[in-house]
């Protein structure tokens, strides 16, 4: 048996998937700035908060996976995927709400969905908006990126540092793209410096890139986005 598996999220893996995200992300040192001086531990609690609420939010669109390490049934990484409003295979165009239904997570009583969006509501998820300004021009060349045709967006991927360099990420990214063969769709990135290695190793192509100096927040000096693309071979239906 694989040492690690992906499969679907249900709402009980929202506090579990909030924390991996935090730790997964606090290797960043440009996204740690804007926490300051809230330490990763009190923002893993927010998060973990709010992500029950997350995972209820916009179903219609939203994929979600998580990896499991076999041997303690632990969640380890996760990656969210979005669908555009339409996927087109085989010349069928199909509401998205029907597709990949696999990742789609279930719904839930509204008891559970009110007190998710109350925990969401409660969390503190305040941070410094100073660093917004590096923000604008990623977004903006990402729209117009996008905007050039449908995609499956890759929207967020983090695996638990102690976890890297087993595969995970790769596992995850790869089971995506094996979706997006099924459904007609190229696959899209907004990626950092870290992911880099495990997208072009999955034949993503780098469309461009933006580096911008962040030391006069604090930073290194160097805060880089890449935007990639997954060119895969669409399935006949």
């Amino acid at each position: 048996m694989p040492p690690f598996t992906v499969s679907s999220c249900t709402i009980d893996d929202g506090p579990t998937i909030g924390h991996v995200n935090v730790f997964a992300f606090w290797t960043d040192p440009t996204w740690v700035l804007i926490w300051r001086p809230k330490t990763a531990d009190y923002v893993a609690l927010q998060a973990a908060r709010r992500m029950s609420h997350n995972l209820l939010t916009d179903t219609a669109h939203r994929r979600h996976q998580k990896a499991i390490d076999v041997s303690s049934g632990a969640v380890v990484g996760y990656a969210r995927w979005i669908l555009p409003d339409t996927g087109t295979g085989a010349a069928v165009v199909r509401n998205s709400e029907n597709l990949w239904p696999e990742a789609r997570v279930a719904a839930v009583s509204k008891e559970l969905e009110q007190e998710a969006e109350l925990n969401f509501a409660e969390a503190d998820w305040s941070y410094d908006h100073s660093l917004d300004d590096l923000d604008a021009p990623i977004m903006e060349m990402k729209n117009r990126l996008m905007a050039r045709k449908e995609y499956l967006l890759l929207d967020h991927l983090a695996v638990l540092p102690d976890y890297r360099g087993q595969g995970i990420a790769t596992m995850l990214v790869e089971s995506g793209i094996r979706e997006a063969e099924k459904i007609g769709l190229d696959v899209f990135v907004l990626g950092m410096k870290a992911g880099l290695g495990v997208y072009q190793r999955v034949g993503f192509k780098l469309l461009d890139k933006i580096i911008q100096d962040d030391s006069k927040y604090g930073g290194k000096g160097e805060h880089g986005a890449y935007f990639l693309v997954k060119e895969v071979e669409k399935q006949e239906l």
